[in-house]
């Protein structure tokens, strides 16, 4: 039974979950979530290092304990110490566990005064209004809990793009694999790079079907085979990720790659523009009166309606159409195009790896400059840098660049925005930086106008480079906190500072919207991994995708450019 990182990561986040609950050992619970966090950060299945004898213990964060744990569950898919925890703690309070506002401290206060151990029994304390009387509540607390149950239930389940991909790629070569099948894409919001996704929609070329179907459904990876039949299957992944196959021929392939990717409003627009030209155009073919008159490709269906191909990920009807019609698609970023990293964290804070091995890995990912960009002190859970810690990284990295010859080390930092505005470190500092990026961390819950003013003030500061993941969102977890983002990317034009494009697979931030906003006002978007291991520069795959969704060109980017042209300009910003 195959078992991917997530799977492996997911049940040490529930060890630490339950025996925080179980009020268990401290130091173990941390154990178990930075166990989970390094095995998240990894760029190779760590089923795939079991297999070949590698030692564990190497990686940051996993002892000889943790490293026996992993190799059990890759053998198994289990874990025997979690099946013990289950029998002594309920694991429905992992459900409450997932609502904002409810820390571990919390649900164990539920449990243990009113024997809460569900989301149901959960709401209806709060609707009787008892639950302001328990200690550590009180009547916000209670409606904020009877907001967060309502949003939950109304809640689709959905998976970070990064997540998905663990399933969907393997999947896509096992499937491209089989001897009947000539090729296999996978389609829907995935090929679009959308930042989460509800299901996967893959199509594969196959002349005879049915062996396909049969041998889909048997699938090791599979929990429920919702529906088969000839030429299409429905199915349930173990992890709860649904996947639709479809089997089509070789002549229709292209009208069905095009009509499963999307979007709706896209493929409605195309189908309609077909039809004032007297075509019908559908998953098999494009049609004139019966007659198929393309099909076989993207690019046909494209052409048959008087368009250039457009990339996947503009497929949102947002405008894309009338460019491909009058000639104004970007040509969008690609991978290759980056010649650095501005955000990535070390051992100085809360990083995983020094100095050295953060720039070897850069230079293994084909970058020509980094940027070491540690938490400053002010966020303390994070071990952050100090105004004498920093001058001492500092050094560090200036004799690092004496020896260097093929990489750049930045000098920077991750600087707090405290709540009134101001840096969390002083200009004597600063001034010695070669940039300086500003973040949100904390007073999530400032209205509109109070946070998008703390940020300008922010940005007005001389030092001031880039306005680190600017929304404060986490994928699936936290929502964007208030601000007015129109405001934020005049301000940065006018300021002459960027906007990062958070490449980190939970944050995503900027969002496609606010990616092409920027690129109409003229902002420079820096696309960065905030790695914190050496693994994480992998992270900058998941950034073109959100940035070819922002309809962003290379020029456009701030670290496209060489080392000299990006020191001449980071000195422009702060001059």
């Amino acid at each position: 039974m195959a078992v991917h990182n997530e799977d492996i990561a997911a049940i040490f986040d529930e060890l630490a979950n339950l025996l925080e609950l179980k009020g268990d050992n401290p130091f173990k619970v941390r154990a178990y979530r930075n166990a989970a966090r390094t095995i998240r950060s990894q760029g190779t299945e760590l089923a795939e290092r079991v297999s070949r004898g590698e030692d564990l213990t190497e990686l940051p964060g996993i002892g000889k304990e943790i490293a026996a744990k992993i190799i059990e569950i890759v053998a198994t898919g289990k874990s025997h110490t979690l099946q013990k925890l289950r029998q002594e703690v309920p694991p429905s309070l992992e459900d409450l566990l997932q609502l904002p506002g409810l820390g571990p401290k919390r649900v164990k206060t539920l449990y243990e005064t009113r024997g809460i151990k569900s989301l149901d029994e959960l709401a209806n304390t709060a609707k009787s209004g008892r639950l302001r009387e328990l200690p550590g509540f009180g009547p916000k607390t209670e409606q904020r809990i009877l907001e967060a149950l309502a949003a939950n239930r109304n809640k689709e389940q959905r998976f970070l793009f990064s997540i998905a991909g663990q399933y969907a790629e393997p999947l896509r070569h096992w499937l491209q694999a089989l001897a009947e099948v000539k090729r296999v894409v996978i389609a829907g919001s995935y090929r679009r790079g959308k930042e989460t996704v509800g299901d996967l929609d893959i199509l594969a070329i196959a002349e005879n079907a049915p062996p396909v179907m049969q041998q889909f459904t048997h699938y090791e990876e599979i929990a429920e085979v919702v529906s088969s039949g000839s030429t299409r299957a429905t199915v349930i992944l173990r992890n709860g990720l649904q996947v639709d196959l479809r089997v089509v021929s070789a002549s229709s392939f292209g009208a069905a790659l095009h009509y499963f990717t999307g979007s709706r409003a896209h493929s409605i627009e195309i189908r309609r523009r077909g039809q004032q030209l007297g075509l019908k155009i559908n998953e098999y073919g494009v049609f004139k009166n019966e007659r198929r008159v393309a099909g076989l490709t993207e690019e046909s269906v494209f052409e048959s309606v008087g368009l250039p191909f457009i990339e996947p990920e503009l497929r949102e009807n947002r405008g894309e159409i009338e460019a491909a019609r009058e000639g104004r698609l970007p040509r969008l970023i690609e991978l290759h195009d980056l010649r650095g990293d501005l955000h990535c964290h070390t051992q100085a804070s809360d990083g995983q790896a020094d100095i050295a091995a953060m720039a070897n890995a850069a230079r293994a990912a084909g970058l020509q400059y980094l940027a070491i960009t540690d938490h400053s002190h002010h966020l303390r859970i994070a071990n952050g840098l100090d105004e004498k810690r920093l001058a001492q990284q500092m050094e560090i990295i200036d004799a690092f660049n004496e020896q260097s010859t093929d990489i750049t080390l930045l000098k920077g930092i991750e600087v707090d925005i405290l709540e009134d505005g101001r840096l969390d470190l002083p200009d004597s500092i600063l001034s010695r930086l070669d940039l300086v990026i500003g973040a949100v961390h904390d007073h999530f819950n400032l209205s509109e106008q109070k946070q998008t003013d703390r940020i300008l003030k922010a940005m007005d500061h001389r030092y001031f480079t880039v306005l680190a993941h600017p929304t404060g969102r986490l994928l699936l977890a936290r929502d964007p906190y208030p601000i007015d983002m129109v405001r934020v990317i005049e301000g940065a034009r006018e300021r002459g500072c960027y906007l990062e494009l958070n490449a980190q697979p939970k944050r995503l931030d900027l969002n496609d919207i606010h990616c092409r906003m920027a690129r109409d006002e003229g902002v420079k978007i820096c696309i960065d991994s905030d790695s914190h291991s050496p693994d994480g520069f992998a992270n900058l795959a998941f950034g073109i995708h959100q940035a070819r969704r922002g309809w962003l060109e290379k020029e456009d980017i701030l670290n496209t450019a060489d080392i000299n042209t990006l020191k001449k300009r980071l000195r422009a910003t702060m001059a």
